[in-house]
Protein backbone atom coordinates (compact mmCIF):
# COMPACT_ATOMS: atom_id res chain seq x y z
CA UNK A 1 0.00 0.00 0.00
CA UNK A 2 2.87 2.37 0.80
CA UNK A 3 4.22 2.03 -2.74
CA UNK A 4 0.83 2.91 -4.23
CA UNK A 5 0.56 5.99 -2.00
CA UNK A 6 4.10 6.96 -2.91
CA UNK A 7 3.33 6.64 -6.62
CA UNK A 8 0.21 8.81 -6.27
CA UNK A 9 2.24 11.34 -4.27
CA UNK A 10 4.77 11.44 -7.11
CA UNK A 11 2.03 12.01 -9.68
CA UNK A 12 0.64 14.84 -7.57
CA UNK A 13 4.12 16.34 -7.55
CA UNK A 14 3.94 16.48 -11.34
CA UNK A 15 0.55 18.19 -11.14
CA UNK A 16 1.75 20.83 -8.70
CA UNK A 17 4.89 21.51 -10.69
CA UNK A 18 2.84 22.06 -13.85
CA UNK A 19 0.26 24.17 -12.00
CA UNK A 20 3.05 26.25 -10.47
CA UNK A 21 4.41 26.96 -13.95
CA UNK A 22 0.91 27.98 -15.05
CA UNK A 23 0.49 30.24 -12.00
CA UNK A 24 3.16 32.62 -13.34
CA UNK A 25 4.75 33.17 -9.94
CA UNK A 26 1.49 32.74 -8.04
CA UNK A 27 -0.12 35.65 -9.87
CA UNK A 28 -3.00 33.54 -11.25
CA UNK A 29 -5.54 32.33 -8.69
CA UNK A 30 -6.74 28.96 -10.03
CA UNK A 31 -3.31 27.48 -10.84
CA UNK A 32 -2.01 28.84 -7.52
CA UNK A 33 -4.80 27.09 -5.59
CA UNK A 34 -4.21 23.86 -7.54
CA UNK A 35 -0.48 24.12 -6.76
CA UNK A 36 -0.99 24.54 -3.03
CA UNK A 37 -3.71 21.87 -2.81
CA UNK A 38 -1.73 19.25 -4.70
CA UNK A 39 1.43 20.12 -2.77
CA UNK A 40 -0.37 19.44 0.51
CA UNK A 41 -1.84 16.19 -0.81
CA UNK A 42 1.50 15.07 -2.25
CA UNK A 43 3.39 15.80 0.99
CA UNK A 44 0.64 14.11 3.00
CA UNK A 45 0.77 10.91 0.95
CA UNK A 46 4.57 10.95 1.04
CA UNK A 47 4.48 11.21 4.83
CA UNK A 48 2.10 8.25 5.10
CA UNK A 49 4.28 6.18 2.76
CA UNK A 50 7.32 7.04 4.89
CA UNK A 51 5.72 5.31 7.86
CA UNK A 52 6.84 2.00 6.37
CA UNK A 53 9.31 2.84 3.58
CA UNK A 54 12.88 3.95 4.26
CA UNK A 55 13.44 7.71 4.04
CA UNK A 56 16.07 7.53 1.30
CA UNK A 57 13.99 5.21 -0.87
CA UNK A 58 10.70 7.05 -0.44
CA UNK A 59 12.13 10.52 -0.99
CA UNK A 60 14.22 9.45 -3.98
CA UNK A 61 11.32 7.71 -5.69
CA UNK A 62 8.97 10.62 -4.96
CA UNK A 63 11.32 13.23 -6.40
CA UNK A 64 12.22 10.95 -9.32
CA UNK A 65 8.59 10.47 -10.33
CA UNK A 66 8.12 14.23 -10.08
CA UNK A 67 11.26 15.02 -12.07
CA UNK A 68 10.62 12.58 -14.91
CA UNK A 69 6.90 13.38 -14.94
CA UNK A 70 7.54 17.12 -15.10
CA UNK A 71 10.09 16.51 -17.85
CA UNK A 72 7.51 14.57 -19.90
CA UNK A 73 4.75 17.14 -19.28
CA UNK A 74 7.16 19.89 -20.31
CA UNK A 75 7.79 18.15 -23.61
CA UNK A 76 4.24 16.97 -24.30
CA UNK A 77 2.26 19.98 -23.09
CA UNK A 78 4.63 22.94 -23.03
CA UNK A 79 6.66 22.14 -26.14
CA UNK A 80 9.98 22.07 -24.32
CA UNK A 81 13.15 20.92 -26.07
CA UNK A 82 13.65 17.22 -26.83
CA UNK A 83 17.21 16.02 -27.22
CA UNK A 84 19.04 12.74 -26.95
CA UNK A 85 20.94 13.96 -23.89
CA UNK A 86 17.76 15.03 -22.05
CA UNK A 87 16.08 11.72 -22.85
CA UNK A 88 19.16 9.82 -21.70
CA UNK A 89 19.14 11.77 -18.46
CA UNK A 90 15.46 10.86 -17.87
CA UNK A 91 16.18 7.20 -18.63
CA UNK A 92 19.01 7.26 -16.10
CA UNK A 93 16.66 8.71 -13.46
CA UNK A 94 14.12 5.96 -14.15
CA UNK A 95 16.91 3.38 -13.90
CA UNK A 96 17.85 4.77 -10.52
CA UNK A 97 14.23 4.58 -9.37
CA UNK A 98 13.99 0.95 -10.44
CA UNK A 99 17.20 0.15 -8.56
CA UNK A 100 15.86 1.89 -5.45
CA UNK A 101 12.66 -0.15 -5.62
CA UNK A 102 14.56 -3.39 -6.19
CA UNK A 103 16.92 -2.69 -3.31
CA UNK A 104 14.11 -1.94 -0.86
CA UNK A 105 13.11 -4.70 1.52
CA UNK A 106 9.60 -3.26 1.95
Amino acid sequence: MAWILLFIAGLLEVVWAFAMKQSHGFTKLVPSVITIGTMIASFGLLSVAMRTLPLGTAYTVWTGIGAVGAFLVGIAVLGEQVSVVRILAAVMIVGGLVLMKLSSTH
